[in-house]
Formats: structure tokens, sequence, C-alpha cells
């Protein structure tokens, strides 16, 4: 009698084939219910898998990389939380890179699937090289991109709408009366920092207010450096009366220096950040901010990797996910609810 659980008796607790346990155990592709029924019921039975062996026999680790810039900041953890279930459920452990946007440190991790220490990979770069499309076009394992590449680039991406958030967030300003609208952003070499600086532009056009360089001002996009950014933008437009922050750790920066200026927000100055994360909410006041789907992005990005992962070859898909305004204290004021509303 065998010492333990065999494929057998996970085959009857699954309610599966041998052949269907046999499948999944070996990291062939099979349809995510019966990946789901397996796994569990090997869990259950205590199963453990020789995990050497199998990836000598399929050339299959079971497990996925996920890339992104800072681990600290709360939009990648959003991704996280729904990427690492979606992975799990499949059987796959996740592997963590933060690369601190790092251009060296991304094209190392893609040039690393030629090892085959994972069987793919899910990146969100800010920046996206001739060097990142060299190794993109010749990645010997599926990627998946969080953000935007270039169109023909031969891989899946989930991308955020930010012009279209960013034009959101304008609006709303322009609608509470302000009309000294600045904008904080992060390095205009990124996609994100490219991307919200033309449409901060568009959407001061449409609104029919002129655009002034003394309104802009460059910093990166984590909290510290969006406080010093805000600090010059002040010393240089005191009359500023909104900030489009071009995400939330920025914004949460700026609450900081116009709390130490003895600025009111919102009387003296509305704040918007972008990402809606979980610091918005709880931060003082609460953040209007914009929120760009971090965790459908991740879901999104997690299942198109599968997909990939169990034999599909259809041409490379996009998916957008759309902005939405959600309204707190700092563009509406206290009295309007702390958790806000969403436009």
């Amino acid at each position: 009698m065998a010492d333990g659980p065999t494929i057998t008796t996970i085959a009857e607790r699954a309610g599966v084939s041998i052949a269907s346990v046999s499948r999944v155990l070996n990291g062939l592709p099979t349809r995510q219910e019966t990946v789901r029924k397996v796994m569990a019921a090997a869990d259950e039975l205590g199963y453990v898998r020789n995990a050497v062996a199998r990836s000598l026999k399929s050339r299959r680790t079971h497990q996925v990389a996920f890339a992104m810039a800072d681990v600290g900041n709360p939009a990648y953890l959003a991704m996280l939380r729904q990427i690492q279930p979606v992975l799990k459920a499949a059987g796959y452990r996740l592997v963590l890179h933060s690369t601190d946007a790092v251009v060296a440190d991304e094209i190392d991790v893609l040039h690393s699937l030629g090892e085959r220490y994972v069987d793919g990979l899910i990146m969100s770069p800010l920046r996206v090289t001739d060097a990142h499309l060299q190794m993109l076009a010749a990645a010997r394992a599926p990627v998946v991109i969080i953000g935007t590449v270039p169109e023909g680039t031969p891989v899946d991406n989930v991308r955020a709408d930010s012009r279209t958030g960013v034009r959101l967030a304008v609006d709303h300003l322009h609608s509470l009366g302000r009309r000294r609208i600045a904008l904080v952003n992060g390095p205009p070499d990124t996609w994100p920092g490219a991307s919200r600086g033309a449409a901060y532009r568009e959407a001061l056009e449409q609104l029919g207010l002129p655009y002034d360089d003394d309104l802009v001002q460059i910093g990166d996009f984590y909290r510290a450096q969006g406080g010093r950014a805000v600090a010059e933008l002040l010393e240089r437009a005191p009359d500023v009366d909104a900030l489009m922050c071009a995400n939330d750790l920025i914004a949460l920066g700026a609450l900081d220096v116009l709390r130490a200026a003895g600025r009111r927000v919102p009387d003296d100055v509305a704040v918007v950040g972008m990402d809606d994360t979980d610091l918005a909410a709880a931060s003082w006041p609460s953040l209007s901010s914009v929120s760009l789907g971090s965790a459908e992005r991740g879901k999104a990005a997690a299942e198109l990797l599968l997909d990939r992962l169990n034999g599909d070859d259809a041409a490379p898909r996009v998916i957008t996910v759309p902005p939405r305004l959600v309204v707190r204290a700092s563009t509406a004021g206290e009295t309007y609810g702390h958790e806000g509303g969403r436009t």
C-alpha cells in the first residue's frame, strides 16, 4: 500500500479522471475548473508533489513572476492582491521582483526568462525602451504587460486610460470654480508621466483655460518627492487653487506640505490624486482620486497569462480599464462625507 495519497485517490476526491489529475500535476494545459478541483483535493489529502521531478518532465516550474517598480506603492499591492489568488487557484506560486523602475533590472528579469526559472511573467514597467521591446519580442515564456506598450508589441497588454482619468479630475476641479489648476507630475520620460502631462494640456484647452508653465511641476512618483515638488510650486505660483497630482503618493506629499504651510484643503487649495489607493480614503482630509482600476488590471493580467500558459496562441490582446473619479473631502470638503462618490 502506498504511504500517502496517490493520483488515484486525488482523482476520486476531485471527481475527475486519473488522466486529468496527471495532466494537472505535470503542468499540462487543462481547464481551469479541473485545475482548481485537483489542487483542492491534493491539498486536502496532503499530497506532496516532487517539484523537481515534475519540472524536469514537463519543463514547467509552476512559478510565475510579477515585476513591479515599487513594492511599497499601494497601487501595485492592489494588483498583487488580485494576481496571487488567480494564479494560486491554478496551482502557480508567485515570485515578486521590485525593480525600482530601473531599466537594467527589468531587462535582467526579461533575460532570465530564458533560464526557465518561471513559466511566465507579469511586468509593470514605467518606461518602455528599445531594449524592452527587443527582449519582449524574443521572450521564451509568456509575458503580460500592465501599462502601455507601443502598438504591435507582441505581448498581451492591460492598460489604464489615464488620459480620460486626468480629464475627469480637471473637469471636476473646474466645476468647483478652480481656475489656477496645477499639475504635479512624475518624470515625463515615463509612460504615466508623458500621458498625464499631455492629458492635462488637452483638458485645459478643452475648458478654455490657458496653459502656464509655472503651474507644472515635475517630481517623482513618491510621497517625499511629491512634497518637495509641491513646495517648489507654491513658491513660484502662490495663487494656485487646485493640484492635479499624478498619483496618490504625490498627492499625500502635497497634503503634508499644504498643512505645514497653513493652506487649508480644500478651501484654499483643492487636491486630486490618481490610483485611488487604500491611502486615499484613510488620509486627512480624505483624498479625492481617480481610480485607474489597479485591482481590475491585476486580475485581467493574471487571467491573460493563464490563457497563454494553457496553450492559447491567439494574437496579442489589449485590455483597457476605464477610470473612475472618487470624490472625497480634499475637493468637496468634509461635509461631503468620508467615502465620497464615483463618477
